[in-house]
């Protein structure tokens, strides 16, 4: 390792869809967390690994801060939380088409009771003139005092170089956590079924996404080579099972279809994947099917 390598661990904190896992995608280069318009598509942390010949940061993509309304809300908004206790540098996303609201001062109050460098990182400027910019800065910045402000557009990939630049400025020196080829610490299965949940995501209605839940039942590579995969979808309620597989079960087909496109790519090898939809009533308060599907305070 060379001398002087440093390395650290940076959380990506903000109100749900201002495109945290969009920038992380972008950082690492190819998708590792789903990317959704509909908020709170995140509900673990994320762990992105960016790795150069200087510098390796492992970043914690967290579920968007928000007012939680079940257990599955509090154990999102318990990681999102936990992560600026534990990492050397915070990211404060934020989206500059839209104007400061009571979840970013929320946000804010909760980043003034940790002393972790926080960088304000003004996401979408594609969306804006630059002249608007000046003007969201200054009322940021008369909130709290940011290390760094650094204006993204992470779908783009504007500027998202210098923000990685001013990032390794406040890292300490450190050894390489993990291979300089790996890009997240999740297990495949973990990766697998998030690919399978964000198609749910972008294919059904609203009253669907946050009842929403996969779960990897078996994987296996054959002898030819091919991945099978076996996953279960559960909803909470019977009318939601026949949305999610559809008409002579076309949504189910289609969310298959475009999973394994996305599958294929991660896993660099052909996949068959067979998808079973299951009903778990009130799942996500029920806190032993939430443990069962991995969510666990750490």
């Amino acid at each position: 390792m060379k001398k002087g390598f440093k390395s650290g661990f940076v959380a990506i904190v903000g109100r749900p869809n201002v495109g945290k896992s969009t920038l992380l995608n972008q950082v690492i280069g190819q998708k590792i967390a789903i990317m959704s318009d509909k908020p709170q598509t995140t509900r673990n942390k994320i762990h992105g690994v960016y790795t150069t010949d200087e510098m390796q940061i492992v970043f914690l993509d967290t579920p968007g801060i928000h007012k939680p309304k079940s257990k599955l809300g509090d154990y999102m908004m318990k990681s999102a939380e936990s992560a600026l206790s534990e990492v050397d540098a915070i990211l404060f996303l934020t989206d500059v088409s839209e104007a400061l609201g009571g979840g970013d001062r929320f946000i804010i109050e909760r980043l003034k009771k940790v002393d972790t460098p926080v960088f304000l990182v003004l996401n979408k400027i594609d969306k804006v003139h630059p002249e608007d910019l000046l003007p969201v800065i200054e009322q940021y910045s008369a909130l709290y005092r940011f290390a760094e402000i650094v204006p993204v557009s992470a779908l783009h990939g504007n500027n998202v170089n210098t923000l990685l630049e001013q990032l390794s400025r406040y890292l300490p020196e450190g050894p390489m956590y993990y291979p300089a080829d790996q890009v997240t610490d999740h297990p495949e299965q973990f990766v697998c079924a998030e690919l399978i949940r964000e198609k749910i995501l972008l294919l059904t209605r609203d009253e669907i996404p946050h009842s929403i839940a996969v779960e990897i039942e078996s994987m296996r590579t054959e002898e030819n080579g091919v991945v099978h995969i076996g996953a279960v979808i559960y909803v909470e309620r019977q009318s939601q099972k026949g949305i999610v597989i559809g008409k002579n079960g076309s949504m189910l087909k289609e969310v298959g279809k475009l999973a394994r496109l996305d599958i294929e790519r991660l896993l660099g090898s052909k996949i068959f994947l067979e998808l079973w939809v299951k009903v778990k009533e009130d799942w996500r308060n029920r806190e032993s099917v939430l443990h069962t599907l991995g969510f666990r305070e750490d």
